[in-house]
């Protein structure tokens, strides 16, 4: 196995974003051992305290297993990576990838519906003026990645105002995983960003703190964009 040289001024980081490529990317696998922390110094052309660190980091992120007095090893990070895994997932190579694009669309979904409940239950006069001028941001712009951006900041009023630190956390994740992915999907997310009208019917429901209703109208909505992306999905599984 080889490695390449670390060039960039942050060493431990970028002995973190190397490994994690290979691992993510199955040039290591789980079980895989990595060479010892001297060995890894003279390949990537780093000290052994910026190797450790990174190692350090790995393990945090459950890519790796460090034992003290024996090797390091892979570990599976579909058992045991977090959602901050997501945004190197979703881009391969510059492209995304489509499977992983639709399971966050899905996960939003089924998330943004119980997120929209809590804001319907907790709503009061503040929430509802902030997510009328959200949706006013979306009726008033056409570009594909602009609208993207205000239906962001719409779910994160919706999210603010479900006032929960474990789905803020969790939406988070989702944000960083998508954002990246904005440009390519512009003209296919229209299908939900570009519907205006949903938007002004889910802000009623969550205003009236009509929960059923906002749960029901996120699953309407969010399912626009889970659509639209599973019919691309779909049309390139069958060119295979």
């Amino acid at each position: 196995m080889t490695f390449e040289p670390i060039v960039r001024q942050s060493a431990s980081g970028a002995v973190f974003e190397q490994i994690t490529a290979r691992v993510l990317g199955g040039e290591l696998a789980a079980g895989d051992s990595l060479p010892s922390e001297r060995h890894l110094a003279e390949a990537l052309g780093v000290s052994r305290p910026a190797v450790r660190e990174a190692l350090q980091k790995l393990a945090h992120s459950g890519l790796v297993e460090v034992r003290q007095g024996d090797s390091t090893s892979v570990k599976d990070f579909r058992r045991h990576g977090g959602p901050e895994l997501l945004p190197r997932l979703l881009i391969r190579d510059g492209q995304p990838d489509w499977a992983v694009v639709r399971s966050v669309l899905e996960a939003r979904t089924m998330i943004g519906s119980k997120v929209a409940r809590l804001a319907a239950a907790r709503s009061g006069t503040e929430l509802a003026t902030q997510l009328r001028d959200a949706v006013h941001a979306l009726g008033t712009d056409d570009d594909p990645v602009a609208l993207q951006r205000h239906a962001l900041a719409f779910w994160e009023c919706v999210v603010d105002g479900a006032d929960s630190i474990a789905f803020r956390l969790i939406f988070n994740s989702l944000r960083q995983a998508y954002e990246p992915t904005m440009a390519a999907l512009g003209e296919v997310m229209k299908a939900e960003v570009g519907r205006t009208d949903a938007y002004i019917r889910l802000a009623d429901a969550i205003a009236e703190r009509d929960e059923d209703a906002a749960e029901r109208l996120a699953v309407e909505l969010l399912e626009l964009g889970t659509t639209a992306i599973s019919t691309i999905i779909d049309s390139l599984e069958g060119t295979r």
